[in-house]
């Protein structure tokens, strides 16, 4: 009740900031290292200087989980520019705004399984904003939800400028095709997603072979399995696109491996949060 920021804060204005979202899991906050790595990279993509160290930072959000006293939770790391004048000018923010948010949060998809569709709305290029930046530019990704929205289905799945599947519009995507893990790879314009690193390394702990490459709309359709990753998603099983059912309509078998050990990964490792 006490978190306030101002209208004039360029976070606000222009969607000027960088941001991560976190899980904590039985008390131990997941990937926080890796999150915090990505969070300054993106910041200094951007030329917005983090007035704290990582250190400090990763202090603040450990002590921030603990005063909420949550054990599973969802936390929302914000860098803005700073407050400033009603100018594009970053010259005018003297001093960038941090904000951390940590409440309850379920599975995106309830734990249940997902139906997208093929959006309209295209991903941003490479050549226009690096996608590897986590900015809180997410109007794109917005209109693609939008269209996910009306044709009453879970998720919306963007396409590159080259027509090649890239993700969805918070979270990355993986296909199985005869025993092997297939992914889009970093040039397909896609965030380059923390889940999908793990889920990648727990795919290979089990001797599943990993493949990043380009993927159409038809391999997608006629994929064995197909499931998405993010930090809110997990790993959601995806069973049907644009109507068409993947495999048999249900969580493929490498799908449910590799979703049981991300499970218990989730909850035996991480930064511990109390004592």
């Amino acid at each position: 009740s006490q978190a306030k920021i101002s209208v004039l804060d360029h976070g606000f204005l222009y969607g000027d900031h960088v941001f991560e979202g976190i899980r904590v899991y039985n008390g131990r906050i997941f990937e926080l290292d890796v999150h915090i790595d990505r969070l300054y990279e993106s910041a200094k993509y951007l030329r917005i200087q983090i007035p704290l160290s990582e250190e400090e930072l990763k202090k603040a959000v450990i002590e921030t989980v603990r005063r909420n006293n949550l054990r599973d939770a969802y936390i929302r790391l914000i860098v803005t520019r700073g407050v400033g004048d009603l100018t594009l000018d970053p010259d005018s923010c003297p001093k960038p705004s941090i904000v951390i948010i940590v409440r309850p949060m379920e599975p995106l998809y309830g734990g249940k399984c997902a139906r997208a569709i093929i959006a309209s709305t295209r991903r941003i290029p490479s050549t226009t904003l690096d996608p590897k930046v986590k900015s809180g530019n997410y109007l794109h990704n917005i209109l693609a939800k939008i269209e996910a929205k009306l044709a009453g289905v879970d998720e919306a799945l963007m396409l590159n400028q080259r027509g090649f599947i890239a993700e969805g519009t918070g979270d990355n995507i993986f296909i199985v095709k005869d025993g092997k893990l297939i992914t889009p790879p970093p040039s397909a314009d896609i965030l380059l997603g923390i889940t999908r690193k793990v889920v990648m390394e727990i795919a290979k702990g089990l001797g599943i072979p990993v493949e990043e490459r380009d993927i159409t709309v038809a391999e997608l359709y006629n994929a064995d399995e197909a499931f998405l990753t993010g930090t809110a998603a997990e790993v959601a099983p995806l069973v049907e696109v644009d109507g068409r059912r993947i495999g048999d309509g249900k969580p493929g078998p490498i799908t449910e491996k590799i979703l049981r050990e991300f499970r218990r990964l989730t909850r035996e490792t991480g930064t511990q949060v109390y004592g």
